[in-house]
């Protein structure tokens, strides 16, 4: 089976400043999360993934379609057939119906105007458009634009979609509706996704694996169990009774409380060389009862944040 995404020391520099330092990646097919920070270089290497702009150095295949070369040249007009992209832009004409914007990107795509204008119909209905096709897009809702842009990416059935910030500017329901959307393009239909995005439960709810990156740099990649990993350090307590000598003491013992309920339960980071039967001795002493003794998960946030401000992470997967 072909991979998703082969990138060898991808590198894209504007004059002085360096967007994207080396990217290295191999992907399966999927749902894959690029999460990062505004100016992380996210939209540079979308554009280079649609032949948009080449790299600098470094070379990468998309499906076996070979990056690079001039925009307009034969085999980036291929490349881009394989893929759909969604930008983060309204990028919506004004005056043009639904069934019409969405034929117009097939026919741009390479479709005949019969065959266009056909998909077009397919891909307004199963997204829930089928009434709205014969209106003027810029009458629609905010989330019925994000589905007319998620049509035209789709009209021409590629393998492949991009989505840039697909969930921008929606309430909670709508932001479902599209989540939803995107996993079923991939569970039902086969689709490899790329979600761009700077939110995390969006990646959460949606991707199989997360690529992290921030300053242009890859800083993390794998699946969220496996980024997320239990650390060896940090453990999740169950306390009855009054802790708040229990907490101090432990506070002198050079453990950590990362969160307190006050109803008993404390997230902690043990130093190391530091045995668990301290927990239960400390307890003891302070006339509490442990109840509950657990290894912590970090979070995606957690591990995000720490990733953005300290570096590649050293569960690096791939």
């Amino acid at each position: 089976m072909s991979l998703l995404l082969e990138l060898d020391s991808i590198t894209r520099e504007f004059g002085a400043f360096t967007a994207l330092h080396g990217i290295t990646l191999r992907l399966p097919p999927g749902r894959v999360g690029l999460l990062g920070p505004n100016g992380a270089g996210k939209s540079t290497l979308l554009k280079i993934l649609m032949g948009l702009i080449p790299p600098s150095s470094g070379v990468g295949r998309v499906l076996d379609q070979p990056l690079g070369g001039d925009s307009d040249s034969a085999a980036n007009w291929k490349l881009r057939r394989l893929i759909g992209f969604m930008p983060e832009a309204d990028a919506l004409v004004p005056g043009l119906t639904g069934i019409e914007y969405v034929s117009l990107a097939g026919q741009l795509y390479g479709m005949s105007r019969r065959q266009s204008q056909r998909r077009a119909h397919e891909v307004l209905s199963y997204l829930g458009l089928e009434e709205a096709r014969y209106r003027n897009v810029e009458e629609y809702s905010a989330g019925m634009k994000q589905r007319a842009k998620l049509a035209q990416a789709l009209v021409h059935d590629p393998p492949v979609l991009l989505l840039d910030e697909p969930t921008s500017g929606l309430d909670p329901a709508g932001r479902d509706t599209m989540l939803n959307l995107i996993r079923e393009l991939g569970t039902d239909h086969g689709k490899s996704v790329i979600l761009s995005t700077h939110l995390l439960a969006d990646v959460q709810a949606v991707c199989q694996q997360v690529v992290i990156i921030a300053g242009g740099s890859v800083r993390g990649q794998g699946t969220v169990e496996e980024l997320c990993a239990r650390r060896a350090d940090r453990f999740k307590l169950r306390v009855q009774g009054d802790t708040t000598r229990f907490r101090d003491d432990l506070l002198n013992e050079g453990v950590a409380v990362l969160a307190e309920n006050g109803q008993g339960e404390l997230r902690v980071t043990v130093p190391a060389g530091w045995s668990n039967l301290a927990f239960f001795k400390l307890a003891d002493v302070n006339d509490v009862i442990i109840r509950a003794l657990l290894r912590d998960d970090e979070t995606l946030e957690e591990l995000f944040l720490r990733t953005v401000n300290d570096g590649p992470i050293k569960q690096m997967v791939g």
